[in-house]
């Protein structure tokens, strides 16, 4: 399985490379951000108040990195951490259902090395993939405003600019979707007249590059059965068909 990066556990030393260096530098950028005062007050609240199960335990309470391979083909747009999930553990889809959903999901697939993401020293370890999200802060009742979607934008552009390697995108829910096509569409990678309509598993091809929606895997989708075990599968079954694809052209 491939080395993949993580600003919160590698050594500077292995950043060696542009590639590492700019998202390294990106990371803390972003980790850094204080662009939405909502934002900040609702994640640091959150972070001091904690709830009753996790009373214990140091919250991560700022912006969240991404994470995985820099080198992936396989890029996932998710909407934002949760308020007990990522913005506790510090890693994106990390101590919530929603991570189990999805790294188990991934583990199927080939992408991960392990089915759980439970802290950020639980060993995993992404192959070929790569994590990010439209809004990098949890926000109340997870529903981020324009603006605050617009103030993050930014860092997924510079982040589709480091990840030339991107074949396939995997848009995590309405959000994450349309975010991924706009930022696409934005730097002048993808062109269309019409929007691509968001279905689950319905996919878009623009020359080399892929698109695919999904149900996002939160607890309001799949403990009411709108997604379940086998829908989320196939999102990846047919993720690893285009890549394949790719590499036949």
């Amino acid at each position: 399985m491939r080395t993949i990066w993580n600003m919160n556990s590698l050594p500077s030393s292995r950043l060696s490379s542009d590639l590492s260096v700019g998202l390294a530098k990106l990371q803390r950028t972003v980790v850094s951000c204080q662009l939405c005062p909502r934002l900040v007050r609702w994640r640091e609240g959150i972070a001091r108040e904690r709830v009753k199960r996790f009373a214990d335990q140091q919250y991560w309470g700022k912006p969240l990195p991404s994470f995985g391979d820099p080198h992936a083909r396989l890029l996932l747009v998710g909407l934002a951490p949760a308020a007990h999930g990522g913005n506790r553990t510090g890693r994106m889809f990390t101590g919530d259902s929603s991570g189990i959903w999805l790294y188990r999901a991934l583990y199927k697939a080939g992408f991960a090395n392990q089915r759980e993401s439970l802290h950020l020293k639980d060993g995993l370890q992404l192959s070929d993939c790569y994590v990010t999200a439209a809004l990098r802060c949890a926000p109340p009742k997870n529903s981020p405003t324009p603006k605050e979607l617009s103030n993050c934008r930014q860092y997924l552009l510079r982040e589709i600019s480091l990840l030339e390697n991107v074949r396939v995108i995997v848009g995590l829910g309405r959000i994450g979707f349309e975010a991924a096509l706009s930022a696409y569409s934005e730097l002048q990678r993808i062109k269309y007249k019409v929007k691509p309509k968001f279905a689950h598993c319905a996919s878009y091809e623009f020359g080399d590059l892929a698109f695919i929606a999904s149900f996002h895997p939160s607890q309001q989708n799949t403990f009411t059965g709108k997604l379940t075990e086998p829908m989320f599968d196939k999102v990846f079954r047919k993720a690893k068909r285009l890549l394949n694809h790719q590499e036949l052209k």
